[in-house]
C-alpha cells in the first residue's frame, strides 16, 4: 500500500513550482491517505523559531520555540521522533487535547533544518515502524522538490 501511495505522490508533485502549494499539497495527501490521524502539517524555521505551515486538522499552536514540545525538540536534534503517548512525554505541547500520539520528521535542506512536518493521532502508538518509513519517505521526497524549487 505505501509503495503505492508513493508513487502517487511523485505523480502529484512532479510538476510543482511553488512551495506553499507543495507544502499544503502534501499535507492534504498524507491527511486524505493515512487513517487515524487528527493533525498533518508543517512548522516552519524562520525567525530562530518554527512557525505554523501548512496543515490539515485543527487549529495549532503559532509559533514553537527551539527545544520546545517535540516539532521544537527535532528541530534542534534534527531527528525523527516517535512519541508512543504523549500524556507520558514531558516536553510534549498540547494544541488538541483529543491527541495521543505524535510523530515529527525534521526537513533538512544543506544541513539546515527547513522546518518539521508534524503528525498527531487520536489512538496510542500509532506510528510503527512502517509508517514512519513511509513518512521519512515522503519527507525525501518533498525535500528533494524543496530544493529543485528553490
Amino acid at each position: 500500500m505505501y509503495q503505492d501511495l508513493l508513487t502517487a505522490y511523485k505523480g502529484l508533485i512532479s510538476e510543482e513550482k511553488y512551495e506553499i502549494s507543495l507544502l499544503a499539497n502534501t499535507a492534504a495527501f498524507v491527511f486524505e491517505h493515512i487513517d487515524k490521524l487528527n493533525w498533518a502539517g508543517f512548522y516552519l524555521h524562520q525567525d530562530k523559531q518554527l512557525i505554523l505551515g501548512p496543515f490539515q486538522g485543527k487549529v495549532a499552536c503559532n509559533l514553537i520555540q527551539p527545544g520546545k514540545g517535540v516539532c521544537g525538540t527535532s528541530l534542534v536534534t534534527k531527528e525523527t521522533i516517535v512519541v508512543d503517548d504523549v500524556a507520558n512525554h514531558p516536553n510534549h505541547i498540547y494544541c488538541d487535547f483529543n491527541s495521543k500520539s505524535e510523530l515529527v520528521i525534521p526537513i533538512i535542506i544543506n544541513d539546515l533544518v527547513y522546518g518539521v512536518f508534524d503528525f498527531d493521532a487520536p489512538i496510542l502508538k500509532r506510528f510503527d515502524h512502517e509508517l514512519v518509513n513511509f513518512l521519512e519517505n515522503i519527507v525525501k521526497l518533498l525535500t528533494n522538490k524543496l530544493i529543485e524549487i528553490k
